[in-house]
Order: C-alpha cells, then structure tokens, then sequence
C-alpha cells in the first residue's frame, strides 16, 4: 500500500482495512481534525502488514539520518531539562571581554615586535596529521596529544605546537618562496598533560622561526626580539633571563664514551626531565639507554657546569659547540642584551628535532616554569620527506607570561573605551540617533547607540562603564534645528553642534 499522505484519503481507506480502521478512530478520538492541513501534518502507513499506524507530524520530520540512510528517533524532550555544566572542560578558558582585551593586548605586542624585525605572519590548522607529531618513541608530546580518527578513517590531532607544521608548509611552497624565510604565527596549541601554575590544556603561542640561515646569527636575533618584547611590556634583566645551551655538547660527551648514536634523543628526553624528577630516576632511565656509569657521571658533570670556560676544560677548544656558544656571546655583546644571557649545559629541550643551540627565557625568582624556549633544528623537514634546510625557532606561550605580569604587578589596565555614547531623549527620535550614530562611525569614531528608550540615569551609568568621552543626545527641539547636544564628559561642558559639523 502506497504512504498515505492525506488525512482525509484515511477516512476513504479505512473501510477496505481494518486494522487502518482502528487506527483512524482512535486517532479521531484525541486530535481534531481541523487542525489537519497538508503544510501542518501528514501521515505514513510503513507497512500494510504492520499491526498499528505510524503517524508522523510534519514538525517533527527533519529528523536525523545516518549514513544508511536509516531514520533515527527525534530526542526526546524533558519537562525538567538538566542543567548543564557551564565551565569549560578542563584545563580550557574562556575569554570573557576584559580577559579578551588583555589577550588582544598580548597578541598585539607579539605582532607588533615580530614586524619591527621583519617577519611575515602565517597560519596553519588546528587540526593536523596525526604523523606529523609521531617521531621518536618517549617524546613527552607523543603522550599528551589529542588524536583520534575522522569519519574518513584518518589519523588526526590537534596541534600541540605549531614548528611541524611550519616544516610542512615550507617543504609545501619549496622552490617558489626564496630564501631566508622570516615567519612568525600566533595559534592554539593543545596538549593533555597534568596543569599547573602557567600550563593549561590548551594555550595560544608566539612563535618566530627562521630558515635558510646556518649562522648563529639566526639566533642572536630571534633572542633580541623576545628581548624586545620582554622591555616592550616592562620587563628587565633583573625579572627575566636566558638560559643557553647547546645539543652539540651532549653529542660531544656521548661520542667519547661510545653511546650509539640512535640514542641520542632519548637521552635527551631523560636531561629536559633534571629538575623535575628524582636524580636517582635520571640516572636509571640513562642506564636503560646504553650509558655506564662512567658516562652518566661524567655526562652529569658537564651538564653541572654554568660557565663557557669550564666547558672547554672539558670538552677543549676546538668542538664546534663551544664556537657556537662563544659566537653567540658574542653577538649578545654586540646587540647590547649579554647581561640576559648566561651558560647553562643542562638546558637541552625535550622535542626531539633540536640539533644545535638551545634556549630557554625563565623568570629570575624561579616561580614559574620556563616562560618561553627554542633553538636550532637542521634536521626537521627530511623526518618530514623534505630536503632539510637550517632552521631555528621559539615559541612563547600566553599563559606563563601573564602569571609572571601578575607577580610583578605589570599587567596593564585595559578597560572597554568608547569614544562616543548616542541617545534620543524620545522613542520617536531612534531613528535620529542611528543616523547620528551612522555619520560618526563613517567618520572612524567608535559609537555605542542606546537601543532602547531608557533614563538618562542609565544612560550616565553606561556611559561611565563604558568610559566613554562624550555623550551625544538626541532631543526633539536641537533635531528640528538640525543639531545635536554634545556633552564632554571628563569637563561637563555641553554645547549644541550641527549635524553636519560632527566631528
């Protein structure tokens, strides 16, 4: 039997079919059938065979399908809906306004000092490859991404950080962009990982990278310009500093003691963990990495060392890390920024791609976990299927930064300005005051228009909330006369301005 679409071709069938006969009475008992009209309802018999009617209103006919094209059930609906949670999850955020505003303001300051040194911005998904983040078994990131599999059966992740899809940009555009490649991006990064003071579940991060340039010189730079973001928002030496190291010093102290060189990263992983686990744990998972405890003890005491002077005791004069070091001391003298600058050999990083100097900003009264981190990263785009270019980067995440502005009481008070607050003194002049409100926006002006017919007392509230510098009112006698009441609100003053002459 075909779908029977019209209430009344029921009435028509029922008699040739009993069972439709049951149906439409009792159907006929609880609805009135004036309300039945082809726009409001139909009706769909499923099956003749079937031993009741399935009605469906119309209302409820956009229901969900899934792939099969099988009809789902609509929800069903609670008199008493359940209350939801109305925090974020868990180690997210939200930015209301005055916490949008001091976000704006950080960013603006990222920006602003990124193009002072000549770098171009760029931007890349959130949501990434899987593989991309992949590369060497006990990188901590490897543990903490969020990841699953889209309706296409593809391995996916939210970003974690923002340098593998750089390299995958760059090997993208190869020949067609020349060299060197000065870059910088703000995005959010996620990572699952335990919070702390400074370390959420998603942050927003500052990163500059440059490519196509072997020499120390890449990194004298990009360290200058953290430098002059840190003096652009109030910081100084005495709040803030560098800690520098290179890769190529542990590489040099694992050559003389014979450590296969495929362990290198994972015994790096193990140094990024010193200060933040038992030493005893360090030199066991050192131990599972082939090392004797000759090695591990002559590696740690390297790592002790805090002066450039003491390294060439150890290592001599000619390794290529200490005339990096040396050479980047150097620039720091030169740029006039060596006294936020100081040897640490136990700064190694924990990603993986690190190949030369390394470099964390850490604020001096040690509170907070590193503020921001970077370093040189020759090899990243082969792990990628790319011809490896020189590389160096940072990046600089929103969280710690704005703790280490609250502990110096250098955050800055960003509150809502307007320039402008329009009013009619009527509710038949609205239409007065939008155009009021029209001819000062087209004039650059920032305006908030009072919506609704309210008293001037709220008015005047609103427009101290809002700090607004004047107050524009629309009243039926200056209208006539082509003008409007200005009134400057830090003075008083209040004089009547022709339309035309607003300014």
């Amino acid at each position: 039997m075909p779908a029977i679409l019209n209430p009344s071709l029921l009435i028509l069938h029922h008699h040739h079919h009993p069972r439709l006969s049951t149906a439409v009475l009792s159907l006929r008992h609880h609805l009135n059938f004036s309300l039945f009209s082809p726009s409001r309802t139909s009706f769909r018999a499923y099956s003749t065979s079937s031993s009741s009617l399935s009605i469906e209103s119309s209302a409820n006919q956009n229901v969900r399908t899934g792939r099969s094209g099988s009809v789902s059930s609509p929800p069903v609906e609670h008199d008493n809906a359940e209350k939801i949670d109305v925090n974020p999850p868990k180690g997210t955020r939200d930015f209301p306004p005055e916490d949008m505003r001091l976000r704006n303001w950080l960013f603006h300051n990222f920006r602003e000092v990124s193009k002072q040194f000549g770098f171009e911005e760029v931007d890349f998904p959130v949501l990434e490859s899987e593989a991309l983040y992949i590369r060497k078994a006990g990188e901590e990131i490897r543990d903490q991404l969020y990841c699953f599999e889209d309706r296409g059966n593809r391995r996916v992740a939210l970003r974690p950080e923002l340098t593998p899809s750089l390299a995958r940009l760059v090997i993208q555009k190869g020949k067609s962009v020349s060299l060197p490649l000065k870059w910088f991006a703000i995005g959010q990064c996620w990572r699952y990982e335990r919070m702390t003071r400074g370390r959420r579940r998603e942050h927003y991060q500052w990163n500059m990278d440059i490519i196509g340039v072997p020499d120390v010189m890449a990194e004298a730079e990009l360290i200058s310009s953290i430098i002059t973001f840190f003096k652009r928002i109030g910081l100084t030496a005495s709040d803030v500093g560098f800690k520098i190291s290179s890769r190529k010093v542990l590489q040099e102290v694992l050559r003389c003691y014979s450590v296969p060189e495929n362990m290198f990263g994972r015994v790096c992983i193990i140094i990024d963990k010193i200060g933040k686990i038992p030493m005893d744990d360090i030199r066991k998972d050192l131990q599972s990495a082939d090392m004797s405890e000759v090695a591990i003890e002559e590696l740690l005491q390297v790592l002790s060392l805090k002066s450039l002077a003491k390294l060439e005791e150890k290592l001599g004069a000619s390794g290529e890390a200490l005339s990096d070091l040396k050479q980047l001391f150097s620039l720091a003298e030169k740029y006039g920024y060596s006294e936020w600058l100081q040897f640490d050999a136990s700064i190694v990083r924990g990603l993986a791609y690190y190949t030369g100097i390394v470099f964390e900003g850490f604020d001096r009264e040690g509170k907070l976990r590193a503020i921001c981190g970077g370093g040189r990263y020759d090899r990243l785009l082969s792990t990628f299927g790319g011809d490896d270019l020189p590389a160096c980067g940072f990046g600089f995440g929103d969280a710690v930064i704005v703790e280490l502005l609250k502990e110096r009481g250098l955050l800055p008070q960003l509150n809502l300005q307007v320039e402008n607050i329009v009013c009619s003194l009527d509710q038949e002049l609205q239409g007065a005051a939008s155009a009021v409100a029209t001819i000062l926006r087209e004039k650059g002006q920032s305006v908030d228009l009072v919506l609704e017919n309210k008293p001037l007392k709220w008015v005047f509230k609103r427009a101290a909330r809002i700090n607004a510098r004047r107050l524009i009112l629309v009243g039926n006698a200056e209208w006539q006369k082509g003008m409007v009441n200005v009134k400057t609100l830090s003075t008083g003053e209040q004089v009547e301005i022709k339309i035309d002459e607003l300014e």
